[in-house]
């Protein structure tokens, strides 16, 4: 029988089934003992040295056979800050190492590419995904389109970007541009094409595609991965033409937001735009959270939305509610 201060056999065998980076059973067992004692025997932990390498147990200088427990409140914050700066030099070691296969993949597709065939480059990292934007927008000559899903932009971001665009206006380009609804409610949007001079329109819709940049009808920009750290330049004119045309079409389906904005203010008591659309898809069971994201709107605005709705309709659950736009006919109605 193993004595009170030996190691059993069953922590030993624990003490070589992890890496020191972690607190095993074992570790966990013998820190929660020297917590209760105040200290613990050095001899004790021979065979666990997570406790050591984590930091979790200092040595007495009164007595070097024992060893003291650091309060836990203590030790947590610092594996945790030890575990973000582990965090912030592998995201470091990602964007050298997505640096260093760009020009490589340039040239692997250059390599692959047939004669006269159109080419679709992958591009690695936010600055060079904005160099090339820009770099197309410098040889526009003819007309710029985006798509910009979600409410609303950073006003850092479209200060940025409005010199580039308004050089592009200057040449005799026509810009426009796809929202979605939430923007219209943006004044940092609507004050940024303000300042713009030139053939400009901004149009809003309930939902859009991907962010898109679209240049002359020759090349176009959409993001390759969810966080948009990796883009797609597109220059194939099959793929061009698609995403030219899916454009055209949300763009007659969209409302026009600048210079002109014919959106008419709903009536009290009226089921606005807005709530027919939110009711549609209520109908097709989606969660507040799902419409949310897929409208651009933050879930409260969703949920006044809907409380509205049920008012209008006099519902006073969310089953009755679905019958009820159902009967009602507003799907059905011109908006």
């Amino acid at each position: 029988m193993a004595g009170l201060t030996e190691p059993a056999e069953d922590e030993q065998t624990a003490a070589h089934a992890h890496g020191t980076d972690e607190l095993c059973e074992a570790g966990a067992r013998l820190y929660s003992r020297a917590l209760r004692e105040g200290r613990i025997l050095r001899r004790d932990v021979q065979q666990v040295p997570c406790l050591i390498d984590l930091g979790l147990l200092l040595a007495v200088q009164e007595d070097v056979r024992y060893l003291l427990p650091v309060p836990p409140a203590v030790a947590l914050p610092r594996l945790l800050s030890t575990i973000e700066e582990d965090i912030a030099r592998r995201r470091q070691d990602e964007e050298r190492l997505a640096q260093t296969f760009a020009p490589l993949i340039d040239i692997d597709a250059q390599r692959a590419a047939v004669p006269n065939s159109p080419m679709i480059g992958v591009l690695m990292g936010f600055q060079r995904i904005n160099d090339a934007i820009g770099d197309a927008v410098a040889a526009s000559s003819k007309e710029l389109l985006t798509i910009q899903p979600g409410g609303f932009r950073p006003p850092d971001l479209l200060a940025a970007s409005l010199p580039r665009e308004q050089g592009l206006l200057a040449r005799g380009c026509r810009m426009r541009t796809l929202y979605q609804h939430p923007t219209r409610h943006s004044p940092a949007v609507l004050a940024h094409f303000e300042q713009l001079v030139g053939d400009v329109e901004v149009r809003t819709l309930d939902e859009v595609t991907e962010r898109l940049v679209m240049l002359d009808r020759t090349v176009a920009f959409i993001p390759a991965n969810h966080d948009r750290t990796v883009a797609l330049e597109i220059r194939h004119p099959a793929l061009i033409s698609y995403l030219g045309t899916t454009f055209e079409r949300l763009w007659r389906l969209a409302t026009p937001m600048f210079p002109t904005d014919d959106q008419a203010t709903p009536q009290q008591n009226e089921v606005s735009d807005r709530q027919r659309t939110i009711a549609g898809m209520l109908i097709e069971g989606h969660t507040d959270a799902v419409i949310a994201e897929r409208l651009g709107m933050n879930i409260r605005t969703v949920r006044v939305h809907i409380a509205k709705l049920a008012a209008t309709l006099g519902s006073d659950s969310r089953a009755q509610l679905g019958y009820l736009i159902g009967q009602s006919g507003i799907l059905t109605q011109e908006g």
